[in-house]
């Protein structure tokens, strides 16, 4: 078993650990969570043995393999599968003594080496990996192509996949879902419940957490504490604990007050009763989370839109894809990824987009968005149609030497100069005040963004979406890097969002509490999927046994 016993941790100055002790049995699976800061990551450097304890005792037993996602980027002209193949440090142990035992000429240590070449798998090596490599969402014309033929995200996937090709009796694993599409998301899910040996697993994905943790272990004001239930069980003991502390909550009773008068308002008006639904969905999971959100100290709202035309978009006959390269042969044609789309969008609808990877979800939302042209078809928006998208890459898309301040400033500069009303006047307080809001206060304001962790540069993104005050959101993969309390009071400003929803995510908790509706991305075509999530993930299971049986 793993034992820290009176373990004190120091990064720096800052102590993260003081006098903690906790137990951790073998085979069970842990999920690891505290606040940002709190020092889950430095508490995998203690396991893994990059850190050691400052005081105390902490111990792990010696014969214990241990596996891990490598956090570099891989840079290797070698194979998918022979990159994830050499994961497996017991069979490249077992082919260096075969290859030392031929160079010897040594009989018996040869019949040694090639009995242990055996048993260390060798024989269905290969099939292993490609079975992680395509339950990851690789294609399998994709398991030959070198590994630098990949973007960043789909090289992290094959870490991940080389981390649980490693014979191990611990696995550490430091939000592994960042990268992954819900199909893949559903299938590592389903793997890491036949995983027969210890798991601590770090991540912000409540469900991913519930379906295969039974233990969670919280660092909380440097101490350690241990409850023996999921995540969600976990969050409502401590909900108890912290509901003794009226305080602490004090300040999320306005806002309950004001769902439920909303609620009570408008409840028996047609017009307004999808709205009203929401509403009780928000009040619901504010109910439950307002211990999470107390402690981070943090929450937003989406402000009413100046207009809410109705039908939002539609969609006539449109196609979908990309068009041919500008070094593309005369004559190519382009790359068609959904036809025949026939949809319309109304005025406070929630909307989830599911399909399984590829099938064109992003594609489908960067059409809608404007950013990609509709390869046919028609696609007409209503009158006054503003939209507020959140990118998969949008990350990407701000300018890292700029601050903020400099973001909105450019932001309220564009907005004004399209004849479009925001939130807040372009003067620099107002502007200042705004980002206060989204926890961008003091000299952050003027922190380069460069330097900002993801979390960070997500809350900026949200709140320069927030300040165009659009009436249809489009979000794809919002939540790649929100913490829990910040995912939590994510779907809180969606449920109260007056305007209409339009999602991709992979985390179901965002999805089950937000969408009314889902459609299906799937063999060239998008429709209503009829069914929840539960449906929807059987659904893809069963798509990927038909996928390894082709």
């Amino acid at each position: 078993m793993i034992t820290l016993k009176n373990v004190s941790l120091r990064r720096g100055a800052k102590v993260l650990l003081d006098r903690a002790s906790v137990t951790l049995n073998p085979g069970e699976k842990v999920g690891l969570v505290g606040r940002n800061g709190a020092g889950k990551s430095s508490l995998f450097g203690l396991f893994n043995g990059t850190l050691h304890e400052d005081a105390g005792d902490y111990s792990i037993p010696k014969q214990w393999r241990m596996a891990q996602v490598a956090q570099d980027m891989p840079e290797t002209e070698e194979s998918a599968t022979d990159f994830v193949i050499a994961g497996d440090t017991r069979l490249l142990a077992a082919q260096a003594e075969v290859a030392a035992a031929e160079a010897g000429d040594d009989g018996m240590r040869m019949a040694h080496a090639y009995m242990d070449l055996h048993d260390a798998g060798a024989h269905d090596a290969e099939a292993r990996a490609q079975a992680l490599i395509l339950g990851l969402g690789f294609r399998a014309d994709q398991l030959g192509n070198p590994v630098n033929s990949f973007s960043g995200g789909w090289r992290m996937r094959l870490q991940l996949a080389r981390a649980l090709m490693c014979p191990s009796d611990l696995l550490l694993l430091d939000e592994p879902t960042n990268h992954l599409d819900l199909d893949a998301l559903v299938w590592l899910e389903a793997w890491l419940k036949r995983y027969p040996g210890t798991l601590i697993v770090i991540s912000h994905d409540r469900e991913f957490l519930d379906s295969i943790t039974q233990v969670t272990l919280h660092i909380d004001n440097a101490r350690l504490v241990r409850y023996g239930a999921n995540y969600s069980a976990f969050e409502d003991m401590r909900a108890e604990q912290m509901a003794l502390q009226q305080s602490a909550l004090a300040r999320q009773q306005e806002k309950i007050a004001h769902l439920q008068e909303f609620i009570n308002r408008f409840k028996a008006k047609a017009s307004k009763a999808k709205q009203a639904q929401s509403r009780v969905k928000a009040l619901e999971r504010m109910e439950k989370i307002a211990p999470v959100l107390a402690d981070a100290e943090f929450s937003f709202e989406f402000q009413e839109p100046l207009n809410l035309p109705n039908p939002m978009l539609s969609l006539a006959d449109v196609a979908i894809g990309y068009p041919p390269p500008a070094d593309a042969p005369a004559g190519t044609l382009p790359a068609v990824i959904v036809r025949n789309i026939r949809r319309s969008v109304h005025a406070g609808q929630r909307i989830g987009i599911l399909g399984a990877n590829g099938q064109g979800k992003s594609t489908l939302v960067k059409t809608i968005a404007g950013d990609l042209a509709p390869l046919s078809g028609e696609t007409s928006a209503g009158r006054g149609l503003n939209i507020g998208y959140f990118a998969q890459q949008e990350l990407d898309v701000l300018r890292p030497q700029d601050t903020p301040l400099e973001h909105m400033t450019r932001l309220a500069r564009e907005t004004i100069a399209a004849g479009k009303s925001g939130y807040v006047a372009g003067r620099e307080q107002d502007l200042r005040n705004f980002l206060g809001t989204f926890n961008f206060s003091g000299d952050m304001v003027k922190q380069p963004v460069g330097t900002m962790s993801g979390g960070e540069k997500a809350r900026l993104v949200l709140c320069m979406i927030v300040w165009q005050r659009p009436n249809l959101l489009l979000l794809d993969e919002p939540t790649n890097h929100l913490d829990l309390a910040t995912r939590e009071a994510l779907g809180v400003a969606l449920n109260e969002f007056e305007g209409t929803v339009m999602l991709v995510s992979h985390d179901r908790a965002l999805l089950r509490s937000v969408c009314d509706e889902f459609w299906l991305v799937s063999r060239g075509g998008v429709a209503p999927f009829d069914g929840d999530l539960d449906d929807y993930q059987r659904y893809l299971l069963e798509e990927a046994k038909r996928a390894r049986e082709r």
